[in-house]
């Protein structure tokens, strides 16, 4: 599905959640930059933001527009207990 669909598909927004699962949407722009959903909806984003994914596992990424803290849904498996 692209960003247009998935927004045409939510009311005009860009989700937070996958459904089914709830899992945490992240979304990306071409130059790599990292958007959590509250930044990617904001009206400067929308050109920006090229594609959409699950973060299922790794160390926690950074939103490139307020630094919030993006945590992977599975955790980081090189992190030890």
């Amino acid at each position: 599905m692209t960003i247009k669909e998935l927004r045409d598909n939510n009311d005009g927004k860009l989700p937070a959640y996958a459904w089914p699962g709830g899992y945490d949407i992240v979304y990306f722009s071409d130059e790599g930059y990292v958007y959590c959903p509250n930044c990617a909806n904001q009206d400067d984003a929308e050109p920006k933001i090229t594609t959409y994914d699950i973060y299922w596992e790794g160390p926690p990424m950074y939103c490139d527009g307020c630094n919030a803290e993006i945590e992977s849904a599975y955790g980081d498996p090189e992190e030890e207990e």
